[in-house]
């Protein structure tokens, strides 16, 4: 399908790398960008967006190059993105709808289907009155405006009941993940969790330390389905360490709300190895994003390691950092070619031992307390 990528540029941000993403995104969605075009504003225009001189410009390409579909690097109203099919005359797709799009073509479990499916509804909920546009055009006709008025509750009923029959499904899952948790923290398993930028390498690095075999590819959202292993690190000690669905700059709402059975991992973890892709020009914008959505769900308290990955393509060298405390900050490491991969491990038994001993003297002081306390019930 061919697509018009349009951004506009409103000071903020890498504005460059930010376009680049959506054409990788429009690409992982199966359009052929076309061409693109930018503007800048100081806020986005009420009713098109980018005001009408930028929409006429956008509407000339969709003639000269054939242009099927229009896809913003933003978050469109409803009424800004039926305002632009009607001047456009072809389909307008946002940021939002098209990382949904992405999503539903990459489910591939039952869960990861009903959390995109919750996803989609909910962003279909704002924007039911599209489908009855054509009404518009004959308001006052008679027979026309009531079962129009009609059709569109009708409608409204029966995404609300969908809507409702997936919230209950998630809900046993999230019930089903509980269970699974309790489970391993009654083992004294620590759970370490995966997080980073989408196509930062969680998933290779993920295979490199349980050689799970899981699908890794280099493109946007290659995984979607958290999958758990536990992974042996000498000397009796196990870790149970799961890999997870990327985040990315402005990731909606609804897929945050909706894959909430599929982050609870995250939320639950003892550790998190935030992967970072040393190699992009955006990595500390990248860093601020996924803290920015681990801060959302809840995990931002959750004690973290960097693992610059991708060294090779950054000409580093594997390596270690220590913050002032002596607790490893930052490792360098390349998944694809393994190298840095033993440091990988030894931060990761470091924080278990460190982590363990803490337990430990916590156990400690528990069992002191109760003691002192029943002696003070005594006295």
């Amino acid at each position: 399908m061919r697509a018009a990528l349009v951004g506009v540029d409103f000071g903020k941000g890498d504005f460059a790398a930010s376009l680049e993403e959506l054409s990788l995104l429009a690409k992982s969605a199966g359009a052929v960008p076309i061409v693109t075009i930018t503007g800048r504003r100081g806020a986005p225009d009420a009713a098109l967006f980018v005001g009408s001189g930028k929409a006429q410009e956008i509407a000339d390409a969709v003639l000269d190059d054939d242009i099927e579909i229009i896809i913003f690097n933003h978050a469109l109203s409803p009424a800004q993105q039926r305002n632009l099919e009607r001047v456009l005359k072809v389909r307008v797709l946002d940021r939002t709808s098209l990382i949904l799009d992405i999503f539903a073509q990459r489910a591939k479990s039952h869960e990861g289907k009903v959390q995109v499916e919750l996803a989609q509804l909910q962003h279909l909920a704002t924007r039911l009155i599209r489908g009855w546009t054509h009404l518009e055009r004959q308001k006052g006709g008679i027979g026309l405006r009531g079962p129009g008025e009609t059709q569109l509750e009708t409608d409204r009923r029966l995404l609300g009941d969908r809507v409702k029959a997936l919230r209950g499904r998630l809900e046993k899952l999230h019930r089903q993940h509980a269970t699974q948790r309790r489970a391993r923290g009654r083992s004294n398993i620590p759970s370490i969790s995966l997080v980073g930028y989408t196509n930062a390498g969680k998933s290779t690095l993920f295979n490199a330390l349980s050689k799970a075999g899981v699908y890794a590819a280099d493109q946007l959202f290659a995984t979607l389905d958290t999958t758990s292993r536990k992974i042996y690190l000498g000397e009796g000690a196990n870790v149970v360490i799961s890999d997870t669905v990327g985040f990315i700059r402005e990731l909606p709402h609804q897929l945050v709300a909706a894959f909430r059975a599929t982050l609870e991992e995250t939320i639950h973890a003892d550790l998190l190895l935030h992967v970072v892709d040393a190699a992009s020009p955006a990595r500390l914008e990248q860093i601020e994003q996924v803290n920015l959505v681990l801060k959302e769900i809840g995990a931002d308290h959750i004690p973290q390691i960097l693992v610059w990955n991708k060294i090779d393509a950054a000409e580093l060298s594997p390596g270690i950092e220590r913050n002032e405390y002596d607790k490893i900050q930052r490792v360098f490491i390349s998944a694809q070619t393994g190298a840095g991969l033993g440091l990988m491990r030894q931060a990761i038994t470091e924080f278990v031992t460190d982590n363990n001993a803490a337990r430990v003297d916590q156990q400690q002081n528990e069992n002191t307390q109760s003691i002192e306390d029943s002696q003070i019930k005594r006295l």
